[in-house]
């Protein structure tokens, strides 16, 4: 995924209002009848479900990594039990109920991101039910495999009532969400598209923009050095969109001012811990903050950044590690909306600023990459982005007359939505279940497959104005929430599979 920094707004002259309108006494009926009936049941199959460590692997085809063959076994299986026909197309399953000619798609994703084992108080692939009570914690709980687990049962419950709908259900689980959407392009040229898409990989109330995902990867080089001030071993993240908790470096031949200084300038940032370590060659400057979807860098704490800042205004010698400083410290500092980076900031009045985070610093040889993950909202095309990047970049490197040894910018295309025909539904579902008639259209920081279909929007199953916990070191789902989705999941069926 993709997500998910939501905005607390209604989407102003897009849609008109949504009146609040009571759903239809089959869906609620049912909707309750299915938690009833299956809320411990999709808690026993989610954890069956998290049990596959489904991370996919440089190198590794998904479909021939054993976790991936494991998970799409049980999901045939699951089917078969719970009476839905059943299609393997390699990176993409399909779970139907129906032979109707139209059809409402329930977009969803089975891959997860890596997880930090040592961070977790039990494996990040167990259904830890019991260290939180209420939470559900593992990794893919949220994202994707709690949404995976409420959708079966949410069509379980239609087909124990008989119920004939004018269009089919169908359940789509792509596995490779989190690295690579060519295999889901290449799908989706002989996929007949559905009546309604909706995607439930993102947040509520409905999502009807999102943010262009986007990388500008600049590798630095350099020789190594001995002498003066210098940095080595610089390390920090653990994939390219999760906002780094943990970041370090070794700094070399600091005398005693230039540590009291840092130190000093250390006790000023509040939100991070900073640790000095005396070690062999030096010192070790460790900074622990908080994880969290790069998406939401405003819900982290980003180590990378607090360490670049942390040396800004310090003369450090130009191999690849002080290099690398120099820019997350120069063009990134702890702001998050690209500030200090040229004249690339900009923000959209529905979608909101672009963000800008530190992701990832990778080592190789004498060289080091910095993974920088942006978030982009319409109102600046990517020709012009490209080029404020480039300028601002090219400006650094004359600054510090140094050169890049390789620069990487991909800019990914915003999704905004004027019309989606069963937005409006959707809405009155969630107004419906929660009470809340404030409740408007969204745009989220993500990246959901919602923007691979016509007219396709994101409908949960994270809630308004809480934190996203997918991709972070502490990802979980609350029974509570579960219990919410499979209401609304369910009659969100009935009545997209009766329009």
């Amino acid at each position: 995924m993709k997500k998910l920094s939501t905005l607390s707004v209604v989407m102003a002259g897009l849609f008109c209002a949504s009146s609040f309108a009571n759903l239809s006494k089959q869906s609620t009926t049912i909707a309750e009848y299915a938690v009833q009936q299956y809320q411990s049941t999709q808690i026993h199959t989610l954890a069956n479900l998290v049990s596959f460590p489904t991370v996919n692997k440089e190198g590794i085809d998904t479909t021939q990594n054993p976790d991936f063959i494991g998970f799409k076994s049980l999901v045939k299986l699951k089917a078969a039990e719970l009476g839905f026909h059943y299609e393997d197309h390699g990176h993409v399953l399909l779970i139907s109920y129906g032979n109707q000619a139209d059809k409402v798609t329930v977009v969803t994703h089975g891959d997860v991101q890596p997880a930090d084992a040592s961070k977790w108080k039990k494996s990040p692939f167990y259904l830890d039910a019991t260290s939180e009570p209420g939470k559900l914690i593992a990794r893919g709980s949220e994202d994707d495999k709690g949404a995976i687990a409420t959708a079966l049962y949410a069509m379980k419950a239609i087909k124990d009532k008989g119920l004939v709908l004018n269009n089919k259900l169908e359940l789509m689980i792509y596995l490779a969400e989190e690295s690579d959407w060519d295999p889901i392009k290449a799908f989706l040229k002989s996929y007949d598209q559905p009546k309604y898409a909706v995607t439930i990989d993102a947040s509520y109330p409905v999502v009807v923009a999102e943010k262009g995902w986007s990388l500008i990867e600049p590798t630095f080089i350099g020789e190594k050095q001995t002498n003066g001030v210098f940095v080595s071993q610089l390390k920090g993240g653990s994939f390219k969109s999760q906002i780094p908790e943990d970041a370090s470096v070794v700094l070399h031949n600091a005398d005693a001012d230039l540590l009291q200084q840092l130190e000093q300038k250390a006790n000023q940032f509040n939100k991070v811990k900073i640790q000095f370590k005396p070690v062999d060659s030096g010192t070790l400057i460790s900074v622990k903050g908080v994880s969290a979807h790069s998406s939401e860098p405003e819900n982290g704490v980003n180590a990378i950044a607090h360490l670049g800042a942390l040396f800004h205004g310090v003369d450090l010698g130009l191999n690849s590690e002080g290099q690398a400083l120099k820019f997350i410290a120069d063009l990134l500092g702890t702001d998050i909306h690209g500030e200090q980076f040229g004249n690339i900031a900009y923000s959209h009045d529905f979608m909101g600023p672009m963000t800008v985070a530190p992701t990832l610093l990778a080592a190789k040889d004498n060289s080091i990459t910095l993974s920088i993950n942006l978030r982009r909202p319409a109102g600046k095309t990517a020709e012009r982005l490209d080029t404020e990047i480039h300028t601002a970049i090219d400006a650094w490197q004359n600054h510090y007359q140094v050169a890049l040894a390789h620069l990487e910018v991909e800019l990914g295309d915003p999704m905004l939505l004027d019309g989606a025909p069963h937005a409006e539904k959707l809405l009155d579902i969630f107004k419906h279940y929660t009470n809340d008639q404030s409740a408007g259209f969204i745009s989220i920081g993500g990246g959901t497959n919602a923007k691979l279909f016509d007219n396709a929007v994101s409908f949960g199953p994270s809630m308004p104005n809480a934190k996203y916990t997918g991709h972070s070191e502490h990802e979980f789902i609350t029974v509570k929430q579960l219990e919410l989705n499979l209401r609304m999941y369910t009659a969100m069926m009935i009545e997209l599979g009766n329009m």
